[in-house]
Parts: structure tokens; sequence; C-alpha cells
């Protein structure tokens, strides 16, 4: 017998080849653990593109990507349109008023010097309510210089006057429910800016979006009031006597000023 060969005796009639019996466990084969690592990541990937497809932030694929870009692109532009520049006229829009009343807004500045109009998410809300009471307490000061005011918004005529009611509101408001002269103004046929914009002369002079509840009173009287000392625009209504502008409220006059401006209604605010 050769000297390399192992032989384990149990009797003198049996003898039992040892050679590979105590192996030790013979590890997977390359291509099976290939397949495996393949699976898991596979897997893996999946995972993560389900949870991307979920939160709606990683892209799936090429087509995906294009198909979400493309989406969202399209929920962009369905919710704007263009808007009046510098410069443009008052359209031909019939609104109607917190008396339910029909009101052309082409003929909003007829018999003064300009309007301004201020607009608002929704009625009864705390920044909303700041604007509001802000062009309040300087109405007189707007109507010396000869210039009307209106709140803008897509509340129902029932819904401001209550609002206007509450706070003693003095000028008018126009309700915008199908947002027509919202979008003209703002390019927004989603959402309300909070913005107001100045008209002289049947043109738009000055636009504010974004503007603080506080603060948009107070810039719309200034720009008038500069018009008037300046002798521009607003023509022989306004006059140098009329210029007087007191007692216009800033942030430390304004006691609702730390008012949250989460304004509710399909309309967000900026």
């Amino acid at each position: 017998m050769p000297a390399d060969s192992e032989t384990t005796h149990t009797s003198p009639d049996e003898v039992v080849p040892t050679t590979g019996i105590q192996q030790e466990e013979v590890a997977p084969r390359r291509s099976t653990r290939v397949t495996s690592t393949s699976k898991s990541a596979a897997e893996e990937k999946s995972a993560k593109k389900a949870d991307a497809n979920a939160d709606g932030n990683v892209e799936q694929d090429d087509n995906g990507a294009k198909k979400a870009k493309t989406t969202q692109s399209k929920k962009s532009s369905d919710d704007s349109t263009e808007s009046l520049a510098l410069g443009d006229t008052l359209p031909d829009i019939v609104l109607k008023n917190e008396k339910d009343e029909d009101v052309n807004v082409k003929g909003l500045e007829d018999d003064s010097a300009g309007v301004v109009l201020f607009l608002v998410a929704k009625a009864d809300t705390p920044g909303c309510t700041t604007q509001a009471c802000g062009f309040r307490d300087v109405y007189p000061n707007f109507e010396a210089l000869k210039f009307k005011v209106f709140c803008l918004s897509a509340d129902s005529p029932s819904a401001q006057t209550k609002w206007q009611t509450k706070n003693s509101l003095p000028y008018p408001l126009l309700s915008d429910p199908k947002r027509m002269f919202i979008a003209a103004l703002t390019g927004s046929t989603a959402k309300t800016p909070r913005s107001h914009f100045i008209f002289v002369k049947g043109k738009l002079a000055e636009k504010k979006m974004p503007v603080k509840p506080v603060d948009s009173p107070r810039f719309a009287l200034e720009f008038i009031t500069a018009l008037a000392k300046n002798g521009d625009a607003a023509g022989d209504a306004i006059s140098s006597e009329t210029v007087a502008v007191t007692d216009v409220p800033t942030d430390a006059d304004t006691k609702t000023e730390n008012v949250a401006e989460a304004d509710v209604s399909g309309a967000a605010e900026i």
C-alpha cells in the first residue's frame, strides 16, 4: 500500500478508508455568492425606490424623472397667468362688493385721483385683519389725498360684510371668488399673495408683493404722498396743501404685529 494512504483497521477482514471523512464545511460556490449579493443589492435598490416614490423626492428612472418634472411644471403653469405690468390700465371685470352689488373694476377710479387696492387671503384672519385695520386707521389720509381704498379677496360678500362690521372698516370690499381680478393683479390663479396696488389716472403706478401686513398701509400712503409732493402723475386733484400725513402706524405702534400670519384658504400668504 502506498505511504500516503491512511486506513483504519476495525477487524482483520474490514478496512475502512478515512481520507475525506472529517472534511471541513465547504464554502458556497462563487456563482452562488454572486447571485446572493446581486439579489440583496437589487432588493435594497427596490426598497429605496419605493421610499422615494412615496416621498416624491427621488427619481425612479430616466423616464420617471422626466414624467415627474413635466407634471410639476404643468401644475406650476396651471397656477399662474400673466399679470398687469406698470402702466397697464384697470381691466373690465365685474365683481360684487360686500353689499352684493355689481361693481365694474374699470370704473373704480371715477371721481378720484387714484385707487389703492390691497389684497388679503381670507377675511377675519389675524394677518389680514392687521392689514385691513392698518388701512382703516389711516383712511382719512387717503381721503385727504383724494384716493379711494378697496380691499380685495376671494371671500363671499356676506363674509366680507361680517368682517367689515366687526372691525369698522370704512372702505368697500370686493369679492372675487373666481380670482379673475386677483389673477390679473398677482399672476396667481390659486393663491392670494398679501399685496397692494396703486392706480393713478387709470394706470398701474405701484405694486408691492409680497408685503407685511403692518407695512402695507404705510408704504401705500408714503408712495401717494411722494407723488403729491413731487407733483407727479396724480394731477390737479392732489395739491401740496393736502399732503400732511399723521399717525401712520409702524411696527412699534401696531398691537397686533406679532400675531401669526397663517391665513387659511386655498391661498397661501407670503
